[in-house]
C-alpha cells in the first residue's frame, strides 16, 4: 500500500516530445502530431530526495514512453533507465516511485497508462542540466540534446517558457527549447524526432 511510503523528489527534469514547440498536450492535454500520438524522452538528475530513509540524491534516471493517442487515453509503452551508479537500494527505490506502487502524483497517475513496461534497466547515464543546452544519452540506446528557439528575424536565441500558476501536472515552469537530438532504440521503442518540443524544468514530487 502507497500510505506504507514517504518519498520526495526535487529534480532536474530534462524533457522532449514529438509535438510541436508549443506542445499541445500542454494547454488542450491532447497531442499535436499528425498521428496524435505521443512519443518522450524525459530525462532526470535528482537534486535532493528521498524514499522512506533511503538518500535518493545524485541519482539519474530516463523514462522513455510511446503512447499512441493522448497519454491519459493509454495503451502506452515504456521503459525506465537508472543509471549504473545508483545502489541497489536506491534502484529499488526509485523504480518502486516511479511505478506509481508509492503513490504520488504525476506517477500514480502515469502508471496507469500503461500496458507494456520495461525496467528498471540499469545503465550508464552522461546528463547534462544546463539550463539552455541540457542533454542527456545512454550509448547505443538514446540521445537528446537541447538548444533554445531561435528569433528568425534577428538570429538570436528566445527566451520562451510555459508557467503554471496553479502548479502544473509535472514541473510549474518550463524553459522551452528545441531538440537538436532526440531518438531511441530499445526493444520494441523506437523513434527519432529532432526539431521539436523540449523543455528544462526543476520538478518537485512528493507523495504527500
Amino acid at each position: 500500500m502507497s500510505n506504507e511510503y514517504t518519498w520526495a523528489l526535487s529534480m532536474h527534469q530534462i524533457e522532449c516530445c514529438n509535438c510541436s514547440h508549443g506542445c499541445g498536450c500542454q494547454f488542450s492535454g491532447f497531442p499535436d502530431t499528425d498521428d496524435g500520438n505521443c512519443e518522450a524522452l524525459l530525462g532526470f538528475s535528482v537534486i535532493k530526495g528521498h524514499f522512506n530513509d533511503v538518500d535518493l540524491s545524485g541519482t539519474k534516471m530516463v523514462f522513455a514512453a510511446m503512447w499512441p493517442k493522448a497519454i491519459h487515453q493509454g495503451n502506452g509503452k515504456g521503459a525506465l533507465f537508472i543509471d549504473s551508479a545508483a545502489s541497489e537500494e536506491q534502484v529499488t527505490a526509485l523504480a518502486t516511485i516511479m511505478s506509481g506502487q508509492a503513490g504520488g502524483m504525476p506517477v500514480e497517475a502515469l502508471a496507469g497508462t500503461f500496458t507494456e513496461f520495461t525496467g528498471p534497466v540499469i545503465k550508464d547515464i552522461q546528463m547534462n542540466t544546463d539550463e539552455k543546452n541540457a542533454s542527456f544519452s545512454i550509448a547505443d540506446v538514446l540521445e537528446v540534446q537541447q538548444e533554445p528557439l531561435i528569433n528568425p528575424m534577428t538570429g538570436e536565441a528566445h527566451h520562451v517558457h510555459i508557467t503554471y500558476p496553479d502548479g502544473g501536472f509535472m514541473w510549474n515552469d518550463g524553459n522551452i527549447g528545441t531538440s537538436s537530438a532526440m531518438n531511441l532504440n530499445f526493444a520494441n521503442l523506437t523513434f527519432d524526432h529532432a526539431g521539436k518540443f523540449s523543455a528544462k524544468a526543476i520538478a518537485n514530487w512528493p507523495n504527500a
